[in-house]
């Protein structure tokens, strides 16, 4: 039965303009879950592509590229080497870690070192367990 009422009408009619702006607003959240789950997904999809890359130790975000006479990232390290290769750097970061965790909880820091005419090393310091180590 259909009110005849304009005031009623009128109400009615605001009672479904507000329930389809609410269907809207729900939608479009939803849309935005969506596009935030697809993000995501790239992103994991992205890091599994990039599981053999070695993550640069002094600044945690960028990926090193190591080359027989170089190793470099975009954060500024840059150091000279004597053919080292991908799998040699990441084994002696792997044991270096590895061999500290032994003795220490805490995170060590990487640090790129030069002294006067020294070529750049890499350097691995704790400040709670006082473990320093140059990494060659």
């Amino acid at each position: 039965q259909m009110p005849e009422d304009p005031d009623e009408l009128a109400v009615l009619e605001e009672i479904q303009q507000e329930l389809i702006l609410q269907q809207q607003l729900v939608i479009e959240e939803y849309e935005q879950s969506l596009r935030f789950d697809e993000e995501c997904l790239k992103a994991m999809l992205e890091g599994l592509d990039a599981t053999d890359r070695l993550i640069c130790p002094v600044c945690r975000k960028n990926n090193l590229t190591v080359k027989a006479h170089l190793v470099c990232c975009q954060c500024g390290l840059y150091i000279s080497t004597q053919d080292m290769t991908e799998g040699k750097l990441r084994s002696l970061l792997e044991s270096t870690l590895t061999e500290h965790s032994q003795r220490c909880l805490h995170s060590p820091e990487f640090t790129v070192t030069s002294g006067m005419e020294e070529e750049a090393s890499l350097l691995m310091s704790c400040s709670v367990s006082v473990n320093v180590r140059f990494l060659e």
